[in-house]
């Protein structure tokens, strides 16, 4: 067996499909998504770790988020 065969590990960088299954979304939502590309070679590519950055940046279920105007009141 070749050191080739052996490595297994997500892709960096994943053209607009392969994104949109990591995220758990169909391609239409993740284009309206605010997720940077990067472009490589003529290819418009999502990197798999803003794409992890956006997904830990939601809220979870059942979260009460602080909004802005809460510092202003001592609420925070």
């Amino acid at each position: 067996m070749s050191a080739r065969s052996s490595i297994t590990f997500a892709p960096r960088l994943l053209p607009a499909p392969q994104a949109a299954a990591y995220l758990g979304v169909s391609a239409t939502t993740l284009r309206g998504l605010p997720i940077p590309r990067k472009v490589l070679g003529g290819k418009r590519l999502y990197d798999r770790l803003e794409l992890e950055a956006y997904a830990d940046s939601l809220s979870t279920e059942g979260e009460v988020k602080a909004n802005s105007c809460d510092g202003a009141f001592g609420i925070a």
